[in-house]
């Protein structure tokens, strides 16, 4: 785990929704690649090692499923069931949490500058 992204409950549930993924990122292209050589899911593994400049072993993590959801504070993405749960490298969890955040702040209204009347 890194210190970017805290574990979001006990090693139970981390292990029940890498069970559900078999230990596969469950990214299917939110992170702005398709996956397309893959079958349109990531290919990393946990505890395998990346396949590119020596990126080392891959750690996947438990983190909401819908991009939205990774916005939630960590003790509110914890409350969630393990069904709204998947497993992410952190390549593509980090990519889809910017975008997440890219999306929010387009849909916020930009604030209107103060008058200076």
């Amino acid at each position: 785990m890194n210190a970017r992204v805290p574990p979001l409950a006990g090693a139970g549930l981390w292990q029940a929704v890498m069970a559900a993924a078999a230990g596969r990122c469950q990214c299917r292209g939110t992170c702005g690649k398709s996956h397309a050589k893959d079958g349109g899911r990531c290919p990393r593994e946990h505890s395998h090692l990346a396949h590119r400049h020596g990126g080392g072993t891959v750690h996947l993590i438990a983190a909401p499923a819908e991009p939205a959801d990774l916005l939630l504070a960590p003790h509110q993405a914890a409350a969630l069931p393990k069904t709204a749960l998947a497993a992410w490298c952190p390549p593509c969890h980090d990519a889809t949490l910017g975008a997440a955040r890219k999306n929010r702040r387009a849909a916020a209204p930009a604030a209107e500058p103060d008058a200076l009347f």
